[in-house]
C-alpha cells in the first residue's frame, strides 16, 4: 500500500431520509453518482494515498464509482447499520496494513463538494497537532435552543459555535481506541471528534468552506450541482 494518508469513507447507509430506494451515495449528481464525485476529489489529492470504503454487504455498485486508473488505491470492507459502525469497520481493516500512529482522514460519502484546498488546509493544520482535528464552519446565523415545548429556551452565543464538517483527521490507533471506549460505554458518537472528545482530548477546529455540503435531502442535490458548476467542473 502506498505511502501517504489514507481516508476512510463510510458508505453503507440506506439513505432513508431521502425517501427513495436508492442510497444517497448512489443518487445521480450531474450525470454521475454522489460517491463518484467524492472519491474523485479524495483520490486526486497528492497527500491522499488511498481510500478504505465501508459499504453494505453484497453492494458491488461502489466499483463503478472509482476513478479510472485508481482501482488499486481503493479497498473496501463491509460496514454497519450506523455511520460509526462503518467507520469502525474501516479503521479496523486499515489497521491491518497501516501503522497505528498514522493519521487517517474520515470523510462522509455524501459530501461530494469537498474542495481540494480544504483537504490541504486540514492536513497542514493537523499533521503536527497533538490530538487531531476537523474541518468546521463558524456559525453565522443566530442559534436558538428549544425547550420541551418547542419554544425558545435560550439564544446561544454564535461566536463560540461551529458546524462540524468532514474530513476529520486523527491518528488511527487513537481513533480506534476512542470508538472502542464508546462501544463499551454504550455511547454512539455522531462523528469522530465526538469520540475523541469523550476521551478528554480537544480536537483542533480548522475553518473550512461552507459549500462543503452534505446530501441528506432531495434539494441538496440541486445545491451540490450548483456548487460543482460554479467551480467549472460541469
Amino acid at each position: 500500500m502506498a505511502a501517504g494518508y489514507w481516508a476512510v469513507v463510510p458508505a453503507a447507509g440506506s439513505g432513508l431520509r431521502m425517501g427513495g430506494p436508492t442510497p444517497k451515495q448512489y443518487l445521480p449528481l450531474a450525470g454521475r453518482s454522489v460517491l463518484a464525485w467524492t472519491l474523485d476529489v479524495l483520490l486526486a489529492h497528492p497527500r491522499i494515498a488511498g481510500v478504505m470504503l465501508a459499504v453494505a454487504k453484497d453492494d458491488a455498485r461502489w466499483t463503478e464509482c472509482v476513478p479510472a486508473g485508481a482501482q488499486d488505491r481503493v479497498r473496501h470492507v463491509v460496514g454497519g447499520v450506523e455511520r460509526g459502525d462503518s467507520v469502525d469497520a474501516g479503521l479496523e481493516q486499515l489497521a491491518r496494513v497501516r501503522p497505528t500512529e498514522e493519521w487517517v482522514l474520515v470523510h462522509d460519502a455524501a459530501r461530494p463538494c469537498i474542495h481540494p484546498q480544504d483537504l490541504t488546509r486540514l492536513i497542514e493544520a493537523v499533521e503536527d497537532d497533538e490530538v487531531g482535528g476537523l474541518l468546521a464552519a463558524p456559525c453565522t446565523d443566530t442559534i436558538k435552543q428549544a425547550d420541551d415545548a418547542s419554544r425558545v429556551g435560550a439564544t446561544l452565543d454564535r461566536r463560540t459555535l461551529w458546524r462540524a464538517l468532514t474530513p476529520q483527521m486523527f491518528r488511527l490507533g487513537e481513533l480506534r481506541a476512542a470508538y472502542a471506549a464508546a462501544r463499551a460505554a454504550d455511547r454512539v458518537p455522531t462523528d469522530e471528534a465526538a469520540a475523541i472528545e469523550a476521551t478528554g482530548a480537544k480536537p483542533r477546529l480548522v475553518a473550512g468552506r461552507i459549500d462543503n455540503v452534505k446530501v441528506t435531502q432531495a434539494e441538496d442535490l440541486a445545491l451540490a450541482e450548483a456548487i460543482l458548476r460554479t467551480r467549472g467542473l460541469l
